[in-house]
């Protein structure tokens, strides 16, 4: 069965995250995004497991689903053409700060579990070790590779996998808390590691360049703060649909259940250039070269990002894949691509109102951004937002990178092709 699933969100216990993020609209917005596996997100904190077991019920083996009168609530509001069966995957995000070999290592790191009895084991364990209940992403001083260990101690089939591996702050290869190898990072229990998370800032084309990254496969998550960011990266399974069929198509290496990846244009995530965003600055890492790491307007080190730090690392130019490669698809959500085409924000009612009239004429955002013909969008929403799914799947996007903690902006059209678009325009050619 072929599924789409986004495995690495948070919950409204969370800090900085949306008061949204419960299961409702989580169930809600999955069916209007076309995600059908949603990871539940903070599974170790104390309030949101008792939500989980308190309106969860089992669906297929290791997945979960909704309780029909939880599902009551948004389901008026529910296109048509949107609706779908969406299950739940237990998932947490731990954010492990340590020291390792006289440096402060500060990794985040993505654990799974198949059942409730082994996330009340890893729960037990790391409510022995810190404060759990002080945010849904709790804060642990421990090893990354002990982590692992409590893991797959609670079942044989819970497992890690490490979290947006090239962020500088927090994560396994980042240039401020990280390692310069995977195996550096989890030592001896390193071979219970199989796929790596790629990140919003990098894409697989990047990963594709390090050696040591070729016994992993690659997944990519939304790691929603809100509902609506659902989707924004995923990863395409055709598998059995369980959790087992998951993580099997994730931990052999033989097996083809895994099909692909979502994934931004990496220039849009917050860490994809060098720079320092009190001063407004923007590097490329060529530029951080010539000015020695120093920003140019205050004298201050850069925060250097993830294209910078992959070169550091590269065995390879550009362009080869790795042994275990996947497609994937980069994509720019359709709030975006209406927000382009309109000259508003993408949270801007004008957006809003012409994102759910898609949703209701044509189907669920992901079906709408890699499968919908263009001709039928034109019809649905007007010629500009068709080209500019049109350009979007035919990469032709301009992007200012982000970095140092600020998103890439995006432009597809310009004043004058929106304001002439009509005229202007010609489509499908």
């Amino acid at each position: 069965m072929k599924f789409t699933a986004d495995l690495h969100i948070h919950s409204h216990f969370s800090r900085a995250t949306s008061k949204d993020l419960d299961l409702e609209h989580l169930n809600f917005w999955a069916q209007l995004k076309g995600i059908n596996v949603v990871g539940t997100g903070d599974f170790v904190h104390p309030g949101w497991l008792k939500e989980l077991k308190e309106k969860l019920e089992p669906a297929e083996p290791g997945l979960f689903k909704l309780k029909k009168e939880f599902c009551r609530t948004l389901e008026r509001d529910l296109p048509a053409k949107c609706k779908g069966e969406v299950r739940f995957h237990l998932a947490c995000e731990i954010s492990n700060i340590y020291k390792r070999a006289d440096k402060v290592r500060k990794v985040h790191n993505l654990i799974y579990a198949p059942s409730f009895e082994a996330a009340d084991k890893i729960q037990a364990k790391l409510g022995s070790i810190g404060n759990i209940a002080s945010d849904g992403r709790p804060i642990l001083g421990l090893d990354s590779r002990d982590l692992l260990e409590i893991t797959l101690g609670s079942d044989p089939l819970s497992y890690l996998i490490p979290a947006h591996i090239w962020t500088p702050w927090f994560s396994a290869l980042g240039s401020k808390g990280g390692f310069d190898k995977i195996t550096d990072c989890f030592a001896d229990l390193s071979k219970h590691i199989f796929a790596v998370e790629t990140g919003l800032s990098s894409d697989p084309l990047m990963n594709w360049r390090l050696n040591q990254l070729d016994e992993y496969v690659l997944v990519s998550n939304s790691d929603a703060h809100s509902p609506p960011k659902l989707g924004r990266e995923a990863t395409i399974f055709d598998t059995e649909f369980s959790y087992e069929g998951i993580y099997r198509a994730l931990s052999d290496r033989t097996d083809t259940g895994l099909k692909g990846t979502i994934e931004f244009f990496p220039e849009e995530g917050k860490y994809h250039y060098d720079g320092h965003r009190d001063c407004e600055t923007r590097l490329h890492p060529e530029q951080t070269i010539k000015y020695k790491g120093l920003c140019p307007k205050c004298g201050k080190p850069v925060v250097v990002g993830v294209m910078a730090r992959v070169e550091e690392l590269a065995d390879h130019a550009e362009g080869r894949k790795s042994p275990l490669w996947r497609p994937y698809h980069s994509l720019v959500t359709l709030p975006e691509i209406i927000s382009n085409a309109k000259g508003v924000g993408p949270n801007s009612q004008a957006v809003q109102k012409i994102f759910f009239e898609m949703l209701h004429k044509l189907g669920n955002e992901m079906s709408i951004l890699l499968d919908v013909p263009v001709s039928e969008i034109s019809r649905a929403a007007g010629p500009l937002i068709a080209e500019g799914v049109k350009r979007m799947r035919e990469g032709k996007v301009e992007i200012a990178a982000g970095y140092d903690g600020e998103y890439g902006t995006i432009k597809i059209f310009s004043e004058q092709e929106r304001e002439n678009s009509e005229d202007q325009l010609t489509l499908f050619v």
